[in-house]
């Protein structure tokens, strides 16, 4: 097997060059001026259409949700999107599901800036530090190059990289992950096991899996792992890092429904 190193991209990802989004499989959705902030991943365009920026996931504001709260930075990141973008015509890139739930648009998002240079919005933010990558298994292109670019705030801790909501979590602080039960998190570990059993896949980072954190991998989504090529058993005692939300199923859990969500840090 060949390393993996940093992100999952198997070659399907890369950068090929010229702009940013031209190895990313997208397609047009034509251009709207930007007339609201909602926040810092969500804005409302000229057509009356919201955009939820995909592939990325802001801090987030109540936004007169019942029980709550702002999350730190959340004005901030909507500040900083309001400077940049709003006011500006946006062109509309589609890399999978084109609505969420909500009706809202799920697109990639481009403007020019000042000095008439293309910016990505959503790599901009990640960059900024004022957001963090979030794939899903209908909306998963640009995801290496989404990485990379939270790579970069990461290591310099900008923004919410600096701030201790925001901190990748140990697989092995057990007390950390069943305090965020139920949130979106980035967990790092030493894997130590790897197991296929009733058609599933878990990984484990503790010997027992009752207590200790796991990703699991259904059945629905077997398939997309497999089709990586990796053999998952050669990464044991390797570092990964996953990210999703977290659930308690004996121990502290991440349901893993595409390979994106994962990467390998040796």
């Amino acid at each position: 097997m060949k390393k993996v190193s940093n992100i999952l991209a198997s070659g399907l990802y890369l950068l090929a060059g010229g702009q940013a989004y031209a190895s990313c499989n997208l397609t047009d959705g034509g251009s709207f001026k930007i007339v609201e902030v909602v926040d810092g991943d969500t804005v409302i365009l000229s057509s009356g259409k919201q955009v939820r920026m995909v592939g990325t996931q802001a801090p987030k504001l109540a936004l007169n949700r019942k029980n709550f709260i702002d999350w730190p930075l959340a004005d901030i990141a909507k500040q900083q999107l309001e400077t940049i973008a709003l006011g500006k015509t946006a062109k509309l890139k589609y890399g999978g599901r084109k609505l969420d739930r909500h009706n809202r648009i799920l697109a990639h998002l481009y403007i020019d800036n000042a000095e008439g240079e293309e910016v990505w919005l959503q790599e901009y933010m990640l960059k900024t530090g004022l957001a963090r990558t979030y794939s899903f298994k209908d909306n998963r292109s640009c995801i290496a190059q989404l990485l990379a670019a939270e790579t970069v705030a990461r290591s310099a801790q900008k923004n919410i990289w600096g701030h201790e909501y925001y901190q990748i979590i140990a697989a092995t602080d057990l007390k950390k992950l069943v305090e965020k039960h139920g949130t979106y998190q980035v967990v790092e570990g030493e894997l130590l096991k790897f197991e296929h059993l009733y058609g599933q896949l878990y990984f484990n980072f503790g010997a027992n899996y009752r207590t200790d954190f796991t990703i699991n991998v259904g059945k629905a989504n077997r398939m997309a792992f497999a089709q990586t090529g990796i053999d998952f058993k050669s990464l044991i005692g390797k570092k990964i890092r996953v990210r999703g939300w977290l659930e308690k199923r004996g121990g502290p859990m991440i349901e893993a429904t595409h390979p994106e969500q994962l990467e390998f840090l040796d």
